[in-house]
């Protein structure tokens, strides 16, 4: 029997990858990428299996926001043992360097959003911040990213907040979700790469995408497939 008919019951002895997708609508993307395979429930979404790369491929809808990705990755990590966790998504840029369609491999997570009244936040924030190791990422593909921070929060990007996390944290993209999956995989020591694409850039009045969810759902479309075909040759690559 294949490795991907035994990852039903969690009984394939190769260690899988496991993508973990968030967003409603970046899964939405990778089901119609697949449209032949058997979809698993989990208590947080479904799951397939697809062969990418030479390798099958676990892809789990994690669900939104720092709580569901926390929850999912300890989920896929305590069920697969996964070789390679890897969070596939979309993030919003800001500054003059980033663009749209550009692809970050993160080298730190720092989750933002912790607001602390007792005193400073920068301890709390400190014991929430991630740094990954990316030497894995195979060096022919080193200039299709960019390695650099991701900032996390349960919040779309402010402009006016803009300035102060890139001065404090080098960042120039954020999303909800990496700063959750990589404190999760880091604290079960389980490898992981953090892949997110640049669907919409954030100035000083706001982003093109803010108001319209229809474009934003469009960009993640096109970037979920890029990402998808990116991985591929990273897996591939790795072998």
């Amino acid at each position: 029997m294949r490795c991907a008919a035994l990852l039903v019951l969690g009984a394939c002895a190769a260690r899988p990858t496991v993508a973990l997708v968030s967003a409603n609508a970046e899964w939405t993307a990778v089901r119609a990428m697949y449209p032949a395979a058997e979809r698993h429930p989990t208590p947080f979404g479904e799951w397939l299996v697809a062969r990418l790369g030479g390798h099958d491929v676990v892809f789990l809808h994690g669900g939104y926001g720092k709580v569901a990705a926390a929850g999912s990755t300890q989920y896929a990590i305590d069920r697969w043992h996964p070789r390679l966790v890897v969070n596939l998504g979309t993030c919003g840029g800001f500054g003059d360097a980033i663009h749209v369609g550009d692809i970050v491999l993160a080298a730190r997570t720092v989750i933002y959003d912790l607001i602390e009244q007792m005193g400073s936040a920068d301890e709390t924030i400190a014991d929430y911040t991630t740094a990954l190791d990316t030497s894995s990422w195979p060096a022919a593909l080193r200039d299709r990213v960019r390695i650099e921070p991701i900032v996390s929060g349960d919040r779309d990007l402010i402009p006016a907040d803009l300035p102060a996390l890139h001065a404090r944290y080098g960042a120039e993209v954020g999303d909800w979700e990496s700063g959750a999956i990589a404190w999760v995989a880091a604290h079960d020591h389980t490898p992981v790469w953090i892949l997110r694409g640049v669907t919409d850039v954030i100035g000083p009045s706001g982003d093109p995408t803010y108001g319209d969810l229809g474009a934003w759902q469009r960009a993640a479309d096109v970037m979920m497939r890029k990402l998808v075909a990116l991985l591929g040759e990273a897996l591939a690559a790795m072998d």
